[in-house]
């Protein structure tokens, strides 16, 4: 399986949902990096379950480095990190391998593997693999920020409910209910609370959708064809589980749009050019342009629902009932956030080093 993001800085996921740990390998990290505490546990709390609108696994997502930091700085060494699985339940799935769940992996993972896959919580393909994910791009985002680089998200709509976009709202987070949802519009996230409230009182989910913004890109940062700025974090962006559509810009918009209005016309100076216009595309043929990188992604809403479902037992050959218990989100997006930031952290790191804007 293809567990690997990134060329020139790699990051390799190890571990499963219910395994003893989740972890990941990170390869090309330069040296003299300083890793953050506050940073890491900033994000580290930002992905956490346990809240009011999350699964109830409760895990302490500590992260061990064991290897490539030396006095909370790297060497240049490829760097190990892990995080322990303390609340972990497999009883929960001792309907599987017999009867997937609908929406799931398991039975096209159950296939691939001739059985061998160990299917708990999502296995390999769970959202508990996100947690390393996490925390590699803390250790990363300082960097990044130092070369005036900042990336950030928050939940842009559950449901028909939809926030204002971020740069018309207030700084994180405005409301205990803003921060539970990771959303900075007070309004909106009081109305998606609601929903929320609902939709889990008919044991069902609800889909969502994450913004994002990436600013401070150098002119002409990226790898086209494939590694260009909006090719690389789409790729990235679609990994995230349960991912359903990434849009840039005016995403699928353009369609009803004319040149005249999508054009945005150059400004400045030959020395410090700068796009003019209403949300100017951030990056032009992959190559980042200066203005921000705004994007969207979609989420489905969570497979795993404590209502009755009619799906094949692999044992029977039949279709059965299945009532999906155990700990799970009814909604996807509040933590997303900190994937899809995470995400947004190890692609611009690794395109940065592939172009040569290092910290030097």
């Amino acid at each position: 399986m293809q567990m690997t993001l990134g060329e020139v800085l790699r990051v390799t996921l190890s571990g499963s949902s219910h395994g003893p740990f989740v972890g990941a390998t990170m390869e090309g990290v330069p040296p003299g990096l300083v890793l953050d505490e506050n940073t890491l546990t900033a994000a580290m709390n930002l992905r956490k379950t346990g809240g009011t609108y999350s699964s109830k696994r409760r895990e302490l997502d500590r992260v061990d480095w064991l290897s490539g930091l030396e006095s909370g700085m790297t060497t240049g060494e490829s760097i190990e990190l892990r995080i322990p699985n303390n609340d972990a339940r497999g009883s929960d799935y001792s309907f599987l391998p017999d009867h997937p769940r609908p929406g799931h992996q398991d039975l096209v993972m159950h296939k691939r593997t001739n059985g061998e896959a160990d299917l708990r919580g999502g296995g390999t393909s769970s959202a508990r693999m996100t947690a390393p994910l996490v925390a590699a791009a803390a250790l990363l985002r300082p960097w990044l920020e130092a070369a005036g680089v900042q990336i950030e998200a928050h939940l842009g709509a559950v449901g028909t409910v939809e926030a204002k976009p971020m740069e018309q709202c207030p700084v994180r987070w405005a409301s205990t209910t803003c921060e539970s949802l990771r959303c900075r519009d007070p309004e909106a996230a009081e109305r998606m609370a609601e929903l929320i409230q609902t939709t889990k009182a008919s044991r069902d989910s609800i889909g969502s959708r994450i913004d994002l913004t990436v600013s401070g890109l150098p002119l002409g940062l990226g790898e086209p064809w494939f590694d260009g700025v909006e090719p690389a974090l789409a790729r990235a962006m679609m990994a995230i589980p349960a991912a359903r559509g990434v849009e840039f810009g005016h995403g699928f918009g353009v369609q009803t749009m004319h040149g005249s209005e999508h054009n945005s016309p150059w400004a400045g100076t030959a020395e410090a050019p700068y796009l003019t216009g209403e949300r100017p595309d951030g990056a032009l043929a992959g190559l980042a342009t200066g203005s921000p990188v705004r994007i969207r992604v979609a989420l489905k809403p969570p497979s795993s629902i404590p209502q009755e479902q009619v799906t094949l037992n692999l044992a029977t050959n039949t279709q059965e009932p299945l009532i999906v218990k155990g700990r799970h989100d009814p909604v996807l997006g509040p933590r997303g956030v900190a994937v899809a930031e995470a995400m947004a952290v190890i692609v611009i790191a690794d395109l940065m080093l592939r172009g040569g804007f290092n910290r030097d």
